[in-house]
């Protein structure tokens, strides 16, 4: 049996999850990472990406994330998600509003910056898209 570390997921509106879980995949900014009990600690921003949270006894969980923080302490790991979404909630429909939400942020970018932001979360949710639709 893995040993199991403390895991919560917090969005601007409330905790989403707040249990012990076996490890979670992060999309990171810089990369995905998977957390185990007793990693070291981290402090990472997240790109949006799926979070991979596999629970006691090995049911896994995805769950839709827009941007924020993954915070490793001696404690386990926070995440706070901009916006999250569990992939068995996800609609096609409400999906597609955000790709075009994402189209029309590229479209008004008012700096390369924020165009590439713009771009970026784009491709993330189009990504997304073709993930739910396999």
């Amino acid at each position: 049996m893995a040993e199991l570390m403390k895991f919560e997921l917090v969005s601007p509106e409330r905790l989403l999850m707040s249990e012990d879980v076996e490890q979670v995949t992060v999309p990171g900014s810089e990369g995905e990472f998977t957390v185990l009990a007793r990693h070291a600690p981290v402090l990472s921003t997240m790109r949006p990406g799926l979070l991979a949270v596999v629970q006691d006894g090995g049911t896994e969980e995805k769950i839709f994330v827009r941007g924020g923080f993954a915070e490793v302490n001696p404690d386990g790991l926070t995440v706070l998600a901009e916006e999250a979404v569990h992939m068995s909630d996800l609609d096609a429909a409400a999906l597609a509003q955000h790709v075009k939400n994402a189209e029309e942020d590229v479209a008004d970018a008012t700096d390369d910056d924020k165009r590439a932001r713009a771009q970026e979360t784009l491709d993330h949710l189009k990504q997304l898209q073709d993930a739910l639709k396999a």
